[in-house]
């Protein structure tokens, strides 16, 4: 994002010079792997005096669903900026490299990770001699895990075919299974509790995966007059994701957590703590899409919103990481 603002408005200001593509690419990978210790370490102090016990490879499961998680926004957030790219006049043609491919492939590893440890019994497998791919298809888990890996599988293919928008429909299986899959038919009201997370999972991917497509475009547009419009359309949109995503996130967690018990079990669960987290998270994430809101309508330069955005991403990537470890947690009560 280094050439969002016109070269003409720093040129001999005194401002200090931008950071370099390789401190942007280091820091990118702090962040990442930040991200990535929190579901690997995350377990442990969650449970830590709960008295609640830790199921074997629970660091592993909340990585792998981080990296599924991570990779289903990467192409649907693409799928989507492009189509609202498309709908401003006099945008330019040119668009950021596509990472759906890679995306995809990250999915499916993760999908497959996550398909091997169903057919063990939901056991971490010690070798593949444990694992009973045939079994996958006599349950419903192991039929929805493997949906999800045919899934990334299509979706990588379609991503690299001549019509890489026929994407969205591997990439729409994959969030049915992963709703279905949340919410096991001993539930209560399993439908209504795969309804709210089928919404939540797409307005999180379009949020997400939109905001992180929306920049790289900006950044490849550069001085483009459609820029600060495209970034302003999706920040529209992205108020109503925002809504959506934390309206069927409170309705989900109050299925789990009755009002009488949330107070309690925020602090003496581990499903509740993380839960605790994630609200803080993204109580500073909806600060700083705020902030970049009001930078693009009252700023000099539109595209100075987009410094506040860029943290929004890089907060985002850890509210996705705790979702990760948040879905690998016991729940606190079961119906």
């Amino acid at each position: 994002m280094t050439l969002t603002r016109p070269p003409s408005r720093t040129t001999g200001t005194g401002r200090h010079a931008r950071p370099t593509g390789t401190g942007r690419t280091v820091a990118v990978l702090v962040l990442v792997v930040l991200a990535a210790l929190i579901p690997v370490l995350g377990p442990s102090p969650a449970l830590h005096g709960t008295g609640e016990a830790e199921a074997p490879g629970t660091g592993g499961i909340a990585l792998l669903r981080t990296v599924l998680f991570a990779a289903l926004s990467v192409p649907v957030g693409e799928l989507f900026v492009n189509r609202l790219a498309r709908s401003l006049p006099g945008a330019p043609p040119q668009r950021p490299r596509s990472w759906a491919p890679y995306a995809a492939a990250a999915g499916f590893v993760a999908a497959l990770g996550l398909a091997s440890v169903v057919a063990t019994g939901n056991l971490v497998p010690d070798s593949a001699a444990d694992i009973d791919v045939g079994g996958l298809y006599s349950t419903r888990d192991g039929k929805l895990a493997l949906l999800e890996v045919n899934g990334f599988l299509a979706a990588g293919l379609c991503a690299t075919s001549r019509r890489p928008g026929l994407q969205v429909w591997p990439l729409a299986a994959v969030i049915v299974a992963e709703a279905l899959r949340a919410h096991p038919t001993t539930e209560y009201s399993p439908l209504l509790g795969s309804g709210l997370t089928l919404v939540h999972l797409t307005c999180a991917s379009l949020w997400v995966g939109g905001l992180l497509y929306a920049l790289r475009t900006l950044r490849t547009w550069r001085e483009a007059v459609a820029g600060p419009a495209l970034l302003g359309l999706y920040a529209r949109v992205a108020a109503v994701l925002l809504a959506a995503t934390t309206a069927t996130g409170v309705c989900s967690s109050l299925r789990r957590m009755p009002p009488g018990t949330i107070v309690d079990q925020l602090t003496d669960t581990a499903y509740g703590r993380v839960l605790l987290a994630k609200v803080i998270l993204m109580v500073a994430v909806a600060a700083l899409a705020l902030w970049a809101r009001i930078r693009l309508g009252r700023a000099a330069d539109p595209l100075t919103a987009c410094v506040p955005a860029r943290a929004e991403v890089a907060a985002l990537g850890f509210v996705v990481a705790v979702s990760g470890l948040l879905t690998a947690l016991p729940v606190p009560i079961r119906w």
